[in-house]
């Protein structure tokens, strides 16, 4: 097997995911139309918990490895746990394009904790390319107007953008967990530990355990339980034992594209002409700091 074709599962794995997660802010905003931010998160991971179920028995064969628990506990901590928790702020405030947009952030900061945590280096074009992603993310914040979808975007955007960072430590941690757990239990443990997590809010005033049925938002909890937290996870997951994390964290650039169209399409989304700039220095930054350069220029 050739090594193209070695790498063509793994990206086509990596495509579906994300486009299944672009699709997250959209049914997100409209399971929020309804539910308690919290109740939906809750419910997304207990019945991504169930469709796991029946997996325990293979589970048990594990050979766990006690050095990893902190490992596996950082994962689940960032993700699920702190990244949901910024990313219900996120699209309380701000809109489902805007927040696509925001995750075209997340390749450079793994990059970022790659170098910090894992001592790989950096050249000057990849720094370069992550500060006009940050200056191009600010802007579209920035320019962003009131409206029903967004009716604090700065703040949103803001949370959006901590999401991210819990986004990349989870994938740094991913990656090291995958060379001794599969894919599919790496995503089990991140369903189960957010169930344990996200219950007890249900005790919060203003949440509570009440559940009715209206057929639109109840069906986009229902998704983002099996297809998000399920579906996308576990392709990522998959891809990420299979390829180096900085190849599978750079495909998350499509998430903003598909984002953009999905809340154009679905939600009436809009975005005016700074916002479409503002998008442009993103991609132009996130584009930069792709590229191969041979001079290595590690960071000091």
């Amino acid at each position: 097997m050739t090594k193209e074709h070695h790498h063509l599962l793994p990206s086509i794995s990596l495509v579906f995911a994300t486009l299944l997660w672009a699709s997250s802010f959209v049914a997100l905003k409209l399971a929020f139309s309804s539910y308690h931010p919290m109740q939906v998160i809750f419910g997304r991971m207990f019945i991504a918990s169930l469709c796991f179920v029946i997996f325990i028995p293979s589970f048990r064969k594990i050979n766990w490895r006690r050095q990893d628990i902190k490992y596996l506990l950082i994962m689940g901590i960032s993700e699920p746990c702190l990244y949901f928790i910024f990313e219900a702020k996120a699209l309380v405030l701000t809109s489902a394009s805007q927040a696509g947009m925001i995750t075209a952030m997340l390749p450079l900061l793994v990059a970022i904790m790659a170098w910090g945590w894992l001592k790989e280096s950096i050249n000057r074009t990849t720094l370069a390319g992550f500060s006009l992603a940050i200056i191009g993310a600010v802007w579209l914040s920035l320019a962003s107007e009131t409206s029903i979808n967004a009716p604090n975007p700065l703040l949103g955007n803001f949370y959006e953008f901590l999401a991210m960072v819990c986004a990349a430590v989870y994938t740094v941690s991913l990656k090291h967990l995958t060379n001794n757990y599969p894919p599919l239990f790496l995503t089990a443990f991140q369903a189960f530990i957010g169930s344990l997590f996200f219950f007890p809010f249900l005790f919060l005033p203003g949440v509570g355990f009440s559940f009715v049925w209206e057929t639109t938002p109840a069906l986009a909890v229902i998704y983002l339980g099996t297809f998000i937290t399920l579906g996308a996870y576990g392709c990522y997951n998959y891809s990420v034992s299979r390829i180096p994390a900085s190849r599978a964290a750079g495909y998350i650039n499509l998430i903003p594209v598909f984002g953009v169209i999905l809340g154009m399409i679905i939600l009436g989304d809009q975005l005016n002409l700074y916002q479409w700039l503002a998008c442009g220095l993103v991609f132009c930054g996130v584009w930069l700091s792709s590229r191969n350069k041979e001079e290595p220029a590690p960071v000091d």
